[in-house]
């Protein structure tokens, strides 16, 4: 009888103990986080006597098991920890505010803390301690640069004291900037730039600007998100996209009132976007009129300001070199003007640039600026322009020697690369001299780094040659590894050439090798391949 006793016990013991553990009930908390005013992404939350730990999404949500035990919640963000009490509180439902203060969704939300909207005179006057300390300690350590100091008690101040002084996000902003400029890591530099855009976001809330304040914040934005090598095609349109909502929102509020920078990150940014097929050439044209007249009431005050000048220019190279400025409505503006143009040598060169950039260069109105340049003036510039003439009129040796004259006589880095490289397209399309014409592309690259034709034209030269490397047709097709190599360069240096690279790299990786040839011959993506000849360069293997 013993044994069937001391199971029983056991039996009874086991079931007390499940009872007790489930006494312990558990529940799921969901909710949306905050920082300024926005969805916080990034951001962990933990329940107190839980293992679980979450990260919100990209629009702040999260979603969290705890026990009725759970005393509270933490919310971290990066160094900045809070803690919100649930004790008590049965709702399933909970949302958190960094800044003690949640949007309005006509429900009561739980909210950490709250916050005191009296101004910086009324908060002295009452004699508020904990506002005076922290001001006081934040405004010392920011007067020494000591940012790292300061952040603290300013993030104290900047929680519960919103309406304070404008100060707190002239220094905020200041101080994130910094933080930006000296972070390498980019998970950590992409938090301090979320950071500064909730500073400016929370700026609008308290102290309204609003049309200024959003020029800054997608200035910023662009600056710095853009400065991210690993952006993908879609990360990279997300970011231009969300800058230039913020500029146009600036330029429409501000109207001539908008700083210039603001004007020309915005055309930038138009620029950019039409490049990657989300604008028409009609947006482009409608944005570069708004922010040509804006600049252009500013010189009409000021006509001798170099800062106004030297933004009319870069709104006009802009325009010109957007593609969205089409050789025909070029042509109809500066034929009528020829006779006067051509009186004046820097006006016929801007204009031969101008139509230089818009690859107007087979129509008469080239020929013609270019032979009365040449004339008056025989520069490496004229030498060039000439050298495009003869190419038109099938002249290919006085064609070539053109372009030697002008490379010869050539200083500035930026058009001797545009002379090499149209010399090497020149001898690639016209004689198929497949190594010099790479060798004269890699001249181009050597004096423009950011030459995203050259990269291109590189590429087009291994694609063509591949039926000439090798002797079978395996290594026919390791060409296109390298040439696709050369397109993702040329993107990558070059927003003109986006489109065109994407098309090229669709078209050759077609050619890859299947993964049953690659197994024969002994390769696995990804690993490194060397191709030979006069070539002489390692890629990487991948199959189609």
């Amino acid at each position: 009888m013993k044994p069937l006793f001391s199971k029983t016990i056991l039996l009874t013991v086991a079931l007390v103990a499940m009872t007790s553990l489930a006494s312990i009930a558990q529940r799921v908390i969901k909710g949306t986080v905050y920082r300024g005013g926005e969805p916080a992404a990034g951001v962990t939350v933990e329940a107190h006597k839980s293992n679980d730990t979450y990260m919100t999404s990209f629009d702040g949500k999260y979603e969290i098991e705890a026990s009725d035990k759970s005393k509270y919640l933490k919310f971290t963000f990066i160094d900045d920890s809070r803690k919100l009490d649930i004790e008590g509180n049965t709702s399933n439902s909970i949302d958190f505010s960094f800044d003690g203060e949640l949007p309005a969704k006509g429900a009561t939300p739980t909210v950490a803390g709250g916050i005191d909207l009296r101004t910086s005179q009324e908060l002295i006057k009452a004699k508020d301690r904990d506002f005076m300390n922290n001001l006081s300690m934040y405004d010392q350590f920011y007067k020494q640069d000591d940012y790292k100091s300061a952040l603290a008690p300013w993030r104290k101040v900047y929680s519960k004291y919103p309406k304070a002084t404008l100060n707190l996000y002239i220094h905020g902003a200041n101080m994130y900037d910094s933080f930006v400029n000296d972070t390498e890591n980019w998970d950590e530099k992409n938090a301090m730039i979320d950071s500064l855009m909730s500073v400016y976001n929370r700026r609008i809330k308290y102290f309204d600007q609003k049309g200024y304040v959003r020029g800054r914040q997608g200035t910023d934005l662009l600056k710095y998100k853009l400065g991210n090598e690993n952006l993908d095609d879609n990360q990279l349109k997300s970011i231009l996209k969300e800058g230039y909502g913020y500029l146009e929102e600036a330029i429409e509020l501000e109207k001539n009132e908008t700083e210039v920078a603001v004007l020309v990150v915005y055309m930038q940014a138009t620029r950019r976007l039409f490049a990657m097929g989300e604008f028409p050439k009609e947006k482009v044209a409608a944005n570069y009129q708004t922010a040509s007249e804006i600049v252009n009431n500013y010189l009409s005050k000021e006509p001798d300001s170099e800062k106004y000048t030297t933004a009319k220019e870069l709104l006009d190279r802009l325009f010109q070199t957007s593609g969205a400025a089409d050789c025909e409505a070029l042509i109809a503006l500066y034929e009528p003007q020829f006779d006067e143009i051509a009186q004046d040598i820097d006006e016929l060169k801007k204009m031969l640039r101008i139509l230089d950039r818009q690859d107007c260069t087979e129509s008469e109105l080239f020929a013609s600026a270019s032979e009365k340049l040449y004339s008056m003036e025989p520069s490496a510039e004229a030498a060039f322009n000439m050298a495009r003439l003869f190419v038109k009129r099938d002249q290919f040796d006085r064609a070539k020697e053109y372009y030697r004259n002008a490379i010869e006589s050539e200083t500035d880095k930026e058009l001797l690369a545009k002379y090499y490289y149209e010399l090497g397209l020149f001898i690639f399309a016209k004689e198929h001299n497949f190594q010099e014409a790479r060798n004269l592309a890699r001249k181009a690259i050597a004096n423009n780094p950011n030459s995203g034709r050259s990269y291109i034209l590189i590429g087009d030269i291994y694609a063509q040659y591949s039926k000439h490397y090798g002797e079978s047709e395996f290594e026919h097709l390791t060409l296109y590894w390298l040439a696709i190599d050369y397109y993702q360069k040329a993107k990558r240096v070059d927003p003109e050439v986006f489109t065109s690279a994407n098309e090229k790299i669709n078209i050759y990786k077609r050619y890859f090798p299947d993964k049953e040839t690659m197994f024969f011959q002994g390769l696995q993506d990804g690993q490194s391949y060397k191709i030979g000849s006069w070539i002489n360069e390692t890629t990487k293997a991948r199959a189609k």
